[in-house]
């Protein structure tokens, strides 16, 4: 784990300055993602949503319309289900780790599929266009989308952050999978069937959960070592 120590004393600096970001991380994620809501609440018209619109609409061809939606579809409800289910096969049956980062793992994309849903009926934010094709139905304010590929691949980083891979390759994969969470925020908005402000909020709201999880995850091991350690 990240935070491997028994007591304060045995946490490192890196460790102690990645705990304090991680909270300044949650509280600006958590003030920027509150502020956007009240203005969605208040109805307001967003400068950046028109900007961004009318940019994918003059890149629009149509072999980025298929590229797109083959990107988007990462995102999806269904793609996220079935990854899970199989990371979650892996890290109670396979991995080294313990088994609370699998209990976690499940918390973090149980609670975000439905914190998702509570959020999109309370702001009952209408879509820019309403498409099937590419789960473009319901409300539309948070986007699913975004919340749940950053949870999902975000815990994936998590997952390989703490593994005993080499540097350069955790780089790597680590790098590759957070171009793919931008990438499928953005196809949201290439598609139309999201204005950017719900990618944002979509963003800022599963970062602020995905972190909560981990320092969660993190806690627990660490009480559960120091439990260990008085046998």
């Amino acid at each position: 784990m990240l935070f491997s120590g028994t007591k304060i004393s045995d946490l490192s600096k890196a460790s102690l300055i990645l705990i304090l970001a991680g909270f300044a991380i949650i509280g600006g994620a958590v003030y920027f993602f509150t502020e956007l809501a009240a203005d969605v609440l208040e109805k307001e018209k967003f400068f950046i949503d028109r900007t961004a619109t009318d940019f994918v609409t003059s890149t629009s061809t149509p072999w980025l319309d298929t590229a797109w939606g083959w990107i988007t579809e990462l995102g999806s409800v269904l793609v996220l289900t079935i990854a899970s289910v199989a990371v979650l096969i892996y890290l109670f049956f396979f991995s080294p780790y313990s088994r609370w980062v699998a209990i976690y793992f499940m918390v973090n994309m149980i609670g975000i599929s439905s914190l998702t849903k509570l959020l999109k009926i309370t702001f009952e934010r209408q879509r820019p266009e309403v498409l099937a094709e590419h789960d473009g139905t319901g409300f539309s304010f948070p986007s699913g989308h975004s919340t749940g590929s950053i949870v999902f691949y975000g815990f994936i980083i998590y997952l390989f952050v703490i593994s005993p891979l080499k540097k350069q390759w955790k780089w790597l994969i680590n790098i590759t999978l957070g171009l793919l969470i931008l990438l499928i925020g953005f196809s949201r908005v290439y598609l139309g069937v999201h204005y950017f402000t719900d990618i944002a909020a979509g963003f800022l709201f599963g970062l602020a959960w995905l972190i909560v999880c981990i320092v969660a995850l993190e806690i627990t091991i660490w009480h559960q070592r120091r439990r260990q350690m008085k046998l």
